[in-house]
């Protein structure tokens, strides 16, 4: 039974391509305002789990509820309707930004609100510019993607992501295409989310970050979770042999 405050509950979730099993039975839960971090080697099935979640990729079998609505309950999707409901409540930010590149960073940010929500433009643009206040953006609204720095254009696709007002936010390996100098600041404004209690699941190679931010991490490879918990017991205290060897590095 979903209880209000959980905000995605994934059961059992399976997932292939062809003969190859990417995801094997997935399960966990995310609760209003937490922040779930997702740890792993390359390849272990993170992406592709944020992908299922998203809509971009269709489950094998498996669950998945959002916000107490039914994505998909054993392998069966909800229809049409139910998965345009349920895809309002997520948003995602990619790790290459996946800003239109023909689009200012005001249009960008509003073009979604308009033609998802039915704002008007002021309504937009309105709320767009709060946002760029937010990420320290203001004086860039007329600029275009290329003429900004990568962690500029980060901020503008969680700007973006905002702007929809989604209950829960997904981050897949939001610092990847970034110098470490810029890193810096795109996990500062997934910080201040955090301590806005804005729900999040966030996919990363930043140990650090994850143990410090995240509410709940797990850790996975090889398309399954393999050890999950609070942080300071999964990254600081890891108890699968798995688990132990993939931290060694950070944990010195």
């Amino acid at each position: 039974m979903t209880t209000t405050n959980e905000i995605i509950k994934v059961e059992n979730l399976s997932k292939s391509f062809g003969s190859l099993e990417v995801l094997k039975d997935i399960s966990f839960t995310v609760h209003k305002g937490d922040v779930l971090g997702i740890i792993g080697p390359s390849g272990s099935g993170k992406s592709t789990l944020l992908r299922t979640i998203c809509q971009l990729e269709k489950v094998t079998g498996g669950s998945i509820k959002i916000c107490g609505d039914t994505l998909v309950k054993d392998g069966i999707y909800s229809d049409k309707k139910m998965m345009r409901k349920i895809g309002l409540n997520v948003g995602l930010v990619f790790q290459n930004f996946n800003l239109f590149p023909h689009f200012s960073v005001m249009k960008n940010i509003t073009e979604a609100q308009r033609i998802v929500l039915g704002k008007s433009k002021k309504e937009a643009e309105e709320t767009a510019f709060e946002l760029l206040h937010k990420m320290n953006l203001e004086d860039k609204a007329d600029f275009y993607p290329c003429q900004l720095s990568g962690g500029q254009q980060q901020r503008v696709s969680i700007a973006r992501a905002l702007a929809l007002k989604p209950e829960v936010l997904f981050f897949d390996e939001p610092t990847s295409a970034l110098d470490p100098e810029l890193t810096g600041e795109i996990l500062a404004v997934i910080r201040e989310l955090a301590q806005e209690k804005m729900t999040m699941v966030v996919v990363t190679h930043e140990m650090s970050f994850a143990r410090d931010t995240s509410d709940h991490i797990i850790f996975m490879d090889g398309g399954v979770i393999v050890e999950q918990g609070i942080p300071s017991d999964v990254i600081n205290n890891p108890q699968a042999e798995r688990t132990k060897a993939f931290l060694k590095r950070f944990n010195g």
